[in-house]
């Protein structure tokens, strides 16, 4: 679904990216791991259009994308659950959510069923506003956002920083779900351990802004991704 190859980014004069290569199956969790500071959510930024990478080549579901704005990427099939939730506060709950029909044709334009049944508490709260939920239905409400669009390839970034241990199971269920459904990818990043190992199929670990880790679950280590993880 996502190949990447000698992916490049530059803030300015600084070199942020460099010569990254990923790939990201359908049906398959990847999960890209690595202390703060080190070009994951930069590699996220560009997989979604946020920021255009300098060099090398993004093919998504076998067609090279370029340098595309977010939204053009976001109607080709990438759904991106930013860092830090990005919910609009004064909108309702339900309202965010209807902002995932911008990809879709008018046809598509209702809100999914199971869209309440992964996430029940926004069914029950869709008509407050989304500044009034807490963090952890913040996260809930961000991640239905994106999967309102029918993603091929969803990105989430952080989902369970700041999130309370039982939203984070919820999350775990949720994407452990959409993995089992066989029609998506899904790139995980991802600082709390135990639960990205526990959900990935393939690791890929980053030190400043390069790929040094690559490899399956079954082909890596546990302590050898964990490794990767100290400074």
């Amino acid at each position: 679904m996502l190949d990447l190859k000698n992916i490049t980014l530059h803030y300015g004069q600084s070199k942020i990216l460099n010569g990254v290569d990923l790939a990201a199956d359908t049906g398959k969790i990847t999960c890209l791991m690595g202390t703060n500071g080190v070009g994951k959510t930069s590699l996220l930024k560009v997989i979604s259009g946020t920021h255009n990478h300098s060099g090398g080549t993004f093919t998504l579901d076998g067609v090279e994308q370029g340098v595309q704005p977010a939204h053009v990427l976001a109607k080709r099939g990438i759904g991106y659950v930013p860092q830090g939730r990005d919910i609009f506060p004064l909108m309702s709950v339900r309202e965010n959510m209807e902002i995932g029909f911008a990809c879709l044709d008018k046809s598509e334009h209702k809100l999914p069923e199971e869209m309440f049944e992964l996430f029940p508490v926004l069914k029950e709260m869709q008509h407050r506003r989304g500044g009034d939920l807490s963090g952890g239905q913040q996260q809930q409400l961000a991640i239905a956002r994106a999967l309102i669009t029918k993603p091929k390839l969803l990105l989430l970034d952080e989902p369970t920083e700041g999130i309370q241990p039982n939203i984070i199971q919820q999350i775990g269920r949720v994407i452990s779900f959409l993995k089992d459904q066989g029609d998506m990818a899904i790139l995980l990043v991802e600082q709390y351990f135990e639960f990205a190992y526990g959900l990935a199929d393939h690791f890929y670990s980053m030190r400043r802004g390069e790929i040094i880790l690559d490899g399956t679950k079954r082909d890596v280590k546990k302590s050898d991704v964990l490794a990767t993880l100290s400074v």
